[in-house]
């Protein structure tokens, strides 16, 4: 099958974010954008003789197109084999087991994550490496230096595989395998987790509401919680994987995971609710009329990780990114293991994962997982939480509270601005980091400013150094304020202020975060100028 070499002109607006390339569909429809990037991807990479590429998406818009495209670019350029999902449908975590699995050379995940989808919302690319973790920004800088300069890209002239249909299938040279997506990823979870304990858990009549948000988890909830587990049918909701998510925004969050919240809230509540995103890989954690932070669920796992048979043997250390509350690291401390404050960005963990430093990572942006794979895993965490559950038998809410009691609390909340003009949002950071040498010593009510900076983190395993990544208002007492611009939207820009302060009073420990937080949330909004420069009142989404 002959080689095509293609000619095209390069697109100046393809520099890989921290999760790779997020665009509008409209956007990568255009003719050569997303063969450009891909061929870019390939340029980047030595592909030895014998290389397998792992390829699959969440199944949103446009998925199913762009794997054929990718196969046939694949062929091309010298791929041996291509290991794809069944039906185009392959999670972000599975794609991280099937590469480490059967020791792919990479893989690459078609996603835009929780961003929403259909004809007219968004897509995503991103390559990942051969330890199943994110591209380094080595590999990123790359692909992007190369997008600037690319001339043509290759492609072979191939009929399209029957991605229904497991399989093998020729396409030139190459041998494109259509794999069970499922399978390998959930025989990974039960090699982890106790589950006879779930079962027999969710057979004393225990209840869980689980919320695929009709995007890529649906059918390995089905597997795992329903056909292997016993839990009921009814157990999940919005399983089906849709090209537009059912019309949602799959970000399992209180906002937009609204119906599994007016579940968990409402009369005759189930004991347990969870949520994965787009692609699988974030989660929202919800007992009875009860939300788990993010950050708090980072915690009680390390805390409680040796009830789960795969990690009995202790952990190795963890690792936040630095948004994230440090209430890991009270954890960390009572261990005596390391915690490691990183970037926003699951590539930086995966340095210190295949250097044995940590097991367990987290972001704040309901991100948890640990070194079974290199990436977050949604469905991990709520198996994680199971099994806490069906060892200690209690609440999701007395697990929390008892684990406060022990450690005091990291009051904390992130408010996101989204969708704001570029303009307003980086006047916003460039005031900020402007009053930084004036903030030092001043008081704000019971708040007084110990250090103001921009943060930076030296890699502990290569040396890299990663600069700019938020800006952070510390007070002396240890709360702190954290300001970052969002990189994972297509549209204008979103304002991330994250705020924390820890509280050991435990008769303070039921008010809600909100009332906990509301002086430093007055702080943020004066130091912002917010709503004189953006308008916004309020924030879009509160977790």
């Amino acid at each position: 099958m002959p080689v095509l070499t293609i000619a095209t002109q390069p697109f100046n607006d393809q520099k890989p974010g921290t999760s790779g390339l997020r665009k509008r569909v409209t956007t990568f429809q255009q003719a050569h954008y997303l063969e450009n990037f891909v061929q870019a991807i390939f340029n980047s990479i030595t592909i030895p003789a014998n290389a397998t590429l792992v390829l699959g998406g969440d199944g949103r818009f446009y998925n199913r197109e762009a794997i054929q495209t990718i196969l046939k670019m694949a062929a091309a350029n010298g791929f041996a084999r291509v290991l794809v999902g069944q039906n185009g449908i392959l999670s972000t975590p599975a794609c991280s087991c099937v590469i480490r699995k059967y020791q792919a050379l990479g893989g690459i995940v078609l996603s835009a994550s929780h961003n929403p989808g259909g004809a007219d919302g968004d897509f995503g690319i991103k390559y990942n490496q051969a330890n199943g973790g994110p591209a380094s920004e080595t590999v990123t800088d790359a692909i992007y230096a190369i997008s600037k300069t690319l001339t043509h890209y290759q492609t072979v002239a191939a009929p399209d595989i029957a991605l229904e249909v497991l399989g093998d299938y020729a396409m030139g040279e190459m041998v494109v395998t259509v794999i069970d997506g499922v399978a390998d990823y959930a025989d990974l979870m039960e090699s982890l987790f106790d589950f006879g304990a779930i079962r027999a858990l969710f057979a004393s009549g225990f209840r869980m509401q689980f919320d695929a948000m009709h995007a890529v988890t649906g059918p390995y909830a089905r597997e795992i919680f329903i056909r292997r587990l016993g839990a009921s049918a009814a157990s999940v909701m919005n399983a089906v994987p849709l090209p537009d998510f059912g019309g949602g925004h799959p970000d399992p969050n209180l906002t937009y995971a609204h119906d599994l919240v007016a579940i968990m809230y409402g009369d005759n509540a189930p004991d347990f609710g969870a949520a994965s995103d787009g692609d699988g890989d974030r989660n929202m954690i919800l007992g009875k009329h009860f939300f788990v932070n993010p950050s708090d669920s980072l915690a009680l796992i390390a805390a409680n990780a040796t009830l789960a048979p795969g990690y009995k043997a202790g952990i190795a250390g963890i690792a936040r990114s630095m948004p994230t509350s440090a209430a890991a690291d009270r954890v960390a401390a009572a261990l005596g293991i390391p915690c490691f404050e990183t970037p926003t960005g699951w590539k930086f963990f995966g340095n210190l994962m295949d250097a044995g430093k940590v097991t367990l990572c987290g972001e704040e942006s309901f991100g948890t997982s640990s070194s079974h794979v290199r990436e977050k895993d949604g469905l991990w965490a709520v198996l994680f939480w199971l099994n806490i559950l069906a060892a200690r038998q209690q609440s999701v809410e007395a697990i929390v509270m008892d684990h406060w009691a022990k450690f005091g609390r990291n009051v904390y909340s992130r408010h996101d601005y989204e969708g704001l003009p570029n303009d307003a949002a980086n006047g916003v950071m460039t005031l900020l980091k402007a009053s930084f040498a004036s903030l030092v010593g001043k008081q704000f009510g019971k708040y007084t400013v110990a250090l103001c900076d921009d943060f930076s983190y030296t890699d502990p395993i290569d040396g890299s150094v990663s600069t700019g990544q938020g800006l952070r208002i510390l007070f002396t007492d240890g709360s702190r304020i954290v300001f970052r611009l969002s990189g994972t939207g297509t549209e204008g820009a979103t304002l991330r202020i994250y705020l924390e302060a820890f509280d050991a009073d435990i008769r303070r420990h039921g008010l809600d975060a909100q009332v906990l937080l509301a002086e430093l949330i007055a702080i943020a909004a004066q130091l912002t100028e917010l709503r004189s420069r953006t308008g916004r009142i309020a924030p879009t989404v509160i977790t």
